[in-house]
């Protein structure tokens, strides 16, 4: 006999081996059965013998982790429909990802929409059949002949990395792989899913290795469930930066130019313009300083900060430059670090704040590579901070409270915090680490704020807070992180004279606010579904002549809208005004301003508000002055859930607009 301890605190004493499938089923009659139990950490088959000591918790299908279990057998399942509808198909990997599946095929076949509905087909004939998935244990070296019998090369190569002098095979019906799992009972155990789309993946991302056809899907407990997840998909589909890009004509990357870098077309750099400038204003504001730094740098700069031992696989390969080396620069800091070093900087001068847009280049894959949130070059709004030990908490208050500002009170977005502790491969002492870590403690533990930690995942000089960003589907975007470092200041020797005369180590804070200009304004744009508010809109408003005979008046409102800063132009084009209006819609333009002989004797406009249609007649002056209003103090409200709307800067328009 063996005992079972559960989770809850029973005890079941049954006949051994005891496996999760029969505990369950003396605990429950009727309730869906669980996809897999829970014992040391650990995730287990249903199938698997229970071990005596710790106690047993049952995963459920609609957790998180079970539907990890659920989503790598539906894998498994899609390989052996591949597997009969294309025999000679070679396997790679398969595994469970967020919110789904993908597995990777060697092939001759090139997959199309049309195959995937035909291996969807055969997933339903072979879940219908509800083989049982067994679990099989061999030897390595007997697994490595196997393999190669059934000419699986991926397989062979990754049990020839393998140390494990025992692997694991999962076997249903005619089908096996290589996986360590946990897997359902059976294929009648599946859930609903769905195949999503084919995509080109190389070997183990390398771009040297074969390319492989790697097919998606999601799946889930139930088709509702199911149902929301792809209505979700599609808002996401319709929101993607690049297609909004495309259509609104803010950007693009071209092959000509390289891939990975962006070109800012005139709408995308009116966008970033007003981002930069406000940036600006609040970073002078705040006591900020704006520095500018060269693009490249002599190597002795980059082994003395570190990088050329930290991070070298991220820099481009150097430039020979009158028998130098010379990097083109993946950090803004060390341009900042001797600006501070530039002359000797007293107690009294502290805190010093230096910011820059500052432009970097990172070598990312070009698999990795997506519109602008993965690029090779991009423009980062950096600063950073140089202070005393007992100024070091209130700036990273300081900070936290600008972000705050920033993406709560101006942009919209709320977001969740991490603090992410020192990685495997560092630079300093522990004692140096855990006084920045506990600075950045203290700084959120202070203002409230609620954080998670997030093992490991500091920078190699420092501990950091990271800012995730929460945009209007509820995901997560890489936002401001603040960086304590008390590395760089040692090794460029960075200090300070203090009161008694003596010199100090300063301390350093890097941070963003924003982050990467590109990745920032590609969340912004699927945020906002690309339907800015008024500050923000590219054109703010489009003047609309009713027929040619007032064109010169519609240049008139334009001039006299564009002469107080407002982003304005004309749609002069012989079309219909129902056709301008449409298209000024589809470009997601705030505001139409329609006129004809009977505005331009008054002097007025009849104006028109995206969504919301026509809002009446307007004088010229009552106009310029409620965008003006507007645009100076721009209010967030539910921006989240209206994709870019505003309630609240559309009764400013109404309540100027005279009836």
């Amino acid at each position: 006999m063996v005992e079972v301890q559960l989770a809850d605190g029973r005890k079941l004493t049954m006949q051994a081996p005891a496996t999760g499938e029969q505990a369950w089923g003396s605990l429950v009659k009727g309730d869906s059965m669980p996809v897999a139990y829970k014992q040391c950490g650990r995730l287990f088959d249903m199938s698997r013998p229970i071990e005596e000591g710790s106690a047993v918790e049952f995963v459920s299908a609609d957790s998180e982790e079970g539907r990890e279990v659920l989503r790598h057998t539906t894998a498994h399942v899609m390989a052996q429909a591949v597997c009969h509808l294309y025999p000679k198909t070679k396997l790679a990997i398969g595994p469970a990802i967020s919110d789904g599946f993908y597995y990777d095929f060697d092939t001759d076949k090139t997959f199309s929409s049309e195959d995937l509905q035909a291996i969807s087909d055969e997933m339903s004939r072979i879940a219908t059949q509800n083989t049982p998935l067994r679990r099989v244990e061999l030897g390595r070296q007997e697994a490595l002949e196997h393999f190669r019998q059934k000419n699986q090369p991926y397989k062979v190569e990754m049990l020839e990395q393998m140390t494990d002098e025992t692997v694991s095979l999962y076997r249903q019906d005619d089908f096996e792989d290589l996986c360590r799992g946990p897997h359902l009972l059976s294929t009648g155990c599946l859930g609903a899913f769905k195949l999503l789309e084919v995509a080109g993946a190389y070997w183990r991302g390398d771009e040297r290795n074969p390319m492989l056809q790697r097919i998606y899907g999601t799946a889930f407990e139930t088709q509702e469930a199911l149902e929301q997840h792809l209505a979700k998909l599609q808002e996401a589909k319709e929101r993607d930066h690049r297609k909004l890009g495309q259509q609104l004509d803010l950007f693009s990357s071209q092959e000509m130019i390289g891939a990975g870098l962006v070109l800012w077309h005139p709408n995308g750099g009116r966008l970033r313009t007003t981002i930069e400038d406000f940036w600006r204003q609040e970073h002078y504001r705040r006591g900020y300083e704006l520095v500018y730094t060269p693009h490249i740098a002599k190597s002795d700069v980059w082994k003395t900060s570190g990088h050329l031992d930290f991070y070298r696989e991220g820099m481009y390969s150097p430039m020979d430059i009158d028998g130098q080396d010379y990097y083109i620069k993946p950090m803004n800091c060390v341009g900042h670090i001797l600006i501070y070093k530039s002359r000797l900087r007293s107690y009294r001068d502290l805190p010093i704040r230096l910011g820059e847009l500052g432009t970097v280049y990172r070598y990312e894959r070009s698999g990795a590579l997506q519109g602008l949130l993965r690029v090779r070059g991009f423009t980062q709004d950096d600063a950073h901070l140089f202070c005393t030990p007992e100024q070091l908490l209130d700036e990273i208050v300081g900070v936290v409270n600008f972000v705050d500002f920033m993406m709560l009170e101006r942009f919209g977005f709320k977001y969740r915090l991490y603090l992410s502790t020192r990685p495997e491969h560092s630079v300093g002492t522990d004692e140096d680490w855990a006084r920045a870590t506990e600075a950045l403690k203290s700084a959120l533990q202070k203002l409230g704020k609620t954080y998670e930690i997030d093992p490991g995942e500091g920078v190699f000089y420092g501990p950091k807070i990271d800012v995730k960003l929460i945009d209007a589907l509820g995901r997560e975007w890489q936002g401001p992180t603040i960086q304590v470092d008390f590395n760089e200041p040692e090794r460029f020797d960075v200090t300070y004279v203090d009161k008694d005369g003596q010199r100090r180590r300063v301390v350093m804070i890097h941070r963003v606010v924003l982050g990467s200009m590109e990745r920032f304004i590609g969340c912004l744009i699927e945020h906002y579904k690309g339907d800015f508010p008024l500050w923000l809109a590219p054109v703010q408003a489009v003047v609309l002549p009713v027929t040619d005979a007032v064109n010169d008046y519609a240049v008139l409102v334009k001039e006299h809208l564009r002469s107080v800063g407002l982003r304005v132009e004309t749609d002069l084009r012989s079309e219909k005004i129902g056709q301008k209006i449409r298209d000024a819609e589809l470009q997601k333009i705030p505001c139409m301003l329609v006129v004809g002989k009977r505005e331009r004797e008054a002097n007025s406009v009849s104006l028109r508000r995206r969504k919301q249609g026509d809002l009446g007649s307007l004088t010229l002056d009552a106009l310029r002055e409620s965008m003006q209003r507007e645009v100076d103090n721009p209010t967030v409200e539910n921006q989240s859930e209206k994709g870019g709307e505003s309630s609240l800067e559309d009764r400013s328009f109404q309540g100027a607009v005279s009836r």
